[in-house]
């Protein structure tokens, strides 16, 4: 192993040959290069990036500049850095991990009283993305699975979560559901008018017999620095009847969840290794 003067491991001319070698996919030449970045400030010049991560000067720009143009990497007079989509999804990260931590109690606790399946998700564009699932044998028979995604739309949870997006976002969410919808047309004034009751029942959002499958959910909102950052709900393979009387205990929780993030503090990304 090389290292430089300051304790940075310098790459061989072994591994720069083997990254300049047709078998070197794009996917490990941008993560070469993203590992150069060892701070969330960290500045390098494109000799410096050249250098660390052992690609061809030539590949390194051609390599950083498209990453530029996407917002992983950005450029300035100084160097460069990474871009505001590196250092969003960090802090999304570090978001999304406080939230399941101050979630799990309470979900645990639904799963206990209700019996039903509890979901933990936030909205991911126009897809919610779980983030946690409990429950019970019906658990398997409800087409979600953690770190998995769904339109947002035909879910409870993502309509609980959708009701509370600024409209301006809202829109350009909404404006991309044709592309989520798996069995009929997307009637976008219809899911307006369902958000608009969403939001008169304070929150809560029912789904019954979606195209996703034939189970009936009821979801709610939890509000993190005055946005909506996530959604909780109850699940069964039924009629939804109990789903009703769940509905305030549900909110119950949501709001309890809501509070306790309010007193944590703002999460800080890690900086990247």
């Amino acid at each position: 192993m090389v290292w430089d003067q300051i304790g940075r491991r310098r790459v061989t001319a072994m591994q720069t040959a083997a990254w300049s070698s047709s078998q070197s996919s794009m996917v490990q030449r941008m993560t070469a290069i993203m590992d150069t970045f060892d701070s969330r400030l960290r500045r390098r010049s494109l000799q410096d990036v050249s250098v660390l991560s052992g690609l061809p000067r030539s590949t390194a720009h051609r390599i950083l500049e498209q990453l530029v143009e996407l917002g992983w990497v950005d450029r300035s007079a100084a160097g460069y850095g990474l871009g505001w989509r590196a250092h969003h999804f960090s802090g999304r990260a570090a978001e999304n991990a406080l939230l399941r931590e101050v979630a799990a109690p309470f979900i645990h606790e639904l799963a206990v009283r209700t019996g039903l399946v509890v979901h933990l998700a936030v909205l991911d564009g126009p897809f919610v993305r779980y983030l946690d699932k409990v429950g019970g044998p019906e658990a398997a028979t409800v087409p979600s699975r953690v770190g998995g995604f769904l339109p947002a739309h035909l879910t409870a949870v993502g309509k609980a979560m959708l009701a509370y997006v600024e409209p301006e976002k809202l829109d350009a969410v909404l404006g991309r559901c044709d592309l989520t919808a798996r069995a009929e047309p997307v009637d976008l004034p219809a899911i307006y008018r369902e958000l608009a009751a969403v939001r008169l029942k304070g929150g809560l959002a029912l789904e019954h017999n979606s195209p996703l499958a034939a189970v009936a959910c009821v979801g709610a909102p939890v509000f993190g620095g005055g946005r909506v950052i996530g959604g909780l709900s109850l699940c069964e393979c039924g009629t939804g009847a109990t789903l009703y009387r769940f509905g305030p205990l549900l909110l119950a929780r949501a709001k309890r969840i809501s509070a306790r993030l309010a007193d944590s503090p703002a999460p800080t990304p890690h900086p990247v290794p």
